[in-house]
């Protein structure tokens, strides 16, 4: 008997008959022997409709509130689902954050778990029946209703994987599995049977949106064996574990895109000690996340450099005052904003051990007369910042010029 987490997806409980669906799916996993798990996300739409009635009421309602509002969609999700599966002759019941008590901390609308109180889950499954659990919900000390943010369901689906130590976790969503790049952007994409951890989180981090990037932390720092799935066929997905030598083999693992940056330019500042240690530590103490950084003396006035970095779009309009307040402080002798730009990057536990992969990346961008205006490096990715126009382009020249394409069709 294998204990397994199954987190559905928004598009997967979409509608009754779809919501009947993961019933069967649910009964057919137990039926083999298998002890489940449920995770649920709200219906497709319901968060954001929601949402929408908070904004009718305030234009700027408390993140409080907020939370407790958002919550709803996903009990509703799965007080369905235990009745579908009910309806098609199971045992189901229905659990809800502070039912399970996924205690996070007080960070309304992106709080963090920091325990899972699974007993009620446990007597659960020892009673026969199958545990369905509103995901992306939590509470905090004071007991108020708390949401992990964004794709938070799959957050709640390894967490509480991890917690009970489920031997494995099953993510269905409204694609087949993890592809080498996006296939709307680029047809030759191939579907993914195994990738590593550190290469999942990349590429979650740089603009993938299988899975949410704090469910591939939990999962990586736990050791949860995920499989990401369709909801929708029997086809198997991909699989996300831990690194092996085959795994190592492939330099380039696949290619994703973000169009949600936006560049800053700080012209002139003062060229001494301390000076971009200010101008960081303010956008820190902000919040704000930044991602690639570039400093580089002006050719036009010595002791002054020119400083370059990213920000997301999001957070941008929040930061331009206090950037530009910051910037007056350390002398800038004018700031610039670009948001039409996109950043492309490739992924590979290969890179560790094959030299000259970035050369490669920069010559098939340059072949394609693609100018690089940022670059960012770890140990198993490469990123440049290119010309949004060139998103679609700059995507299909890498996936392929790696050979990442699927292969051709036999005549």
């Amino acid at each position: 008997m294998a204990l397994i987490v199954q987190k559905f997806g928004g598009t997967s409980v979409g509608s009754i008959d779809r919501i009947k669906n993961v019933a069967r799916r649910c009964l057919k996993a137990q039926a083999e022997g298998n002890q489940v798990v449920v995770i649920v996300s709200a219906m497709s739409g319901e968060t954001n409709r929601l949402l929408g009635l908070a904004h009718e009421v305030t234009k700027v309602p408390s993140a409080r509130e907020m939370d407790a509002i958002a919550a709803t969609g996903e009990q509703v999700a799965a007080g369905l689902t235990a009745l579908a599966i009910e309806a098609e002759g199971g045992k189901a019941r229905s659990l809800l954050g502070h039912q399970v008590r996924v205690l996070t901390d007080g960070a309304f609308t992106k709080a963090r778990i920091r325990a899972i109180d699974h007993s009620k889950i446990q007597s659960t499954l020892e009673a026969g029946e199958i545990a369905v659990v509103a995901g992306f919900q939590g509470v905090d000390d004071d007991g108020n209703i708390t949401t992990l943010g964004r794709g938070g369901s799959d957050t709640s689906a390894v967490a509480i994987a991890a917690a009970i130590q489920a031997d494995a976790c099953e993510i269905f969503t409204d694609v087949d599995g993890v592809y080498t790049t996006d296939p709307n952007v680029c047809p030759s994409a191939r579907k993914i049977e195994r990738i590593s951890y550190e290469e999942m989180l990349e590429l979650a981090s740089l603009g993938a949106k299988v899975l949410q990037i704090r469910s591939v932390e939990i999962a990586m720092k736990y050791q949860v064996p995920v499989h990401v799935r369709s909801s929708f066929s029997d086809v198997p997905g991909t699989w996300v574990t831990g690194e092996d030598k085959s795994l190592e083999e492939v330099v380039v693992a696949g290619v994703a895109y973000d169009k949600n940056d936006a560049r800053v330019h700080l012209v002139g500042v003062l060229d001494k000690p301390g000076v971009v240690a200010e101008v960081f530590s303010a956008i820190a103490e902000k919040n704000i996340s930044v991602d690639m950084i570039i400093q580089n003396a002006t050719s036009n006035t010595e002791g002054r450099a020119d400083v370059t970095f990213t920000v997301s779009k999001t957070d941008l309009v929040r930061a331009k005052p206090f950037i530009e307040e910051v910037a007056a402080k350390v002398g800038a002798s004018a700031v610039k904003y670009d948001d039409d730009i996109v950043k492309v990057s490739i992924v590979g536990l290969g890179m560790r051990s094959h030299a000259g992969v970035a050369a490669k990346m920069f010559k098939l961008l340059a072949n394609e007369g693609i100018n690089i205006q940022a670059i960012s490096t770890s140990e198993i990715k490469v990123s440049c910042i290119v010309h949004q126009k060139y998103t679609e382009l700059a995507v299909r020249t890498l996936h392929d010029g790696f050979g990442l394409a699927a292969p051709a069709a036999a005549p």
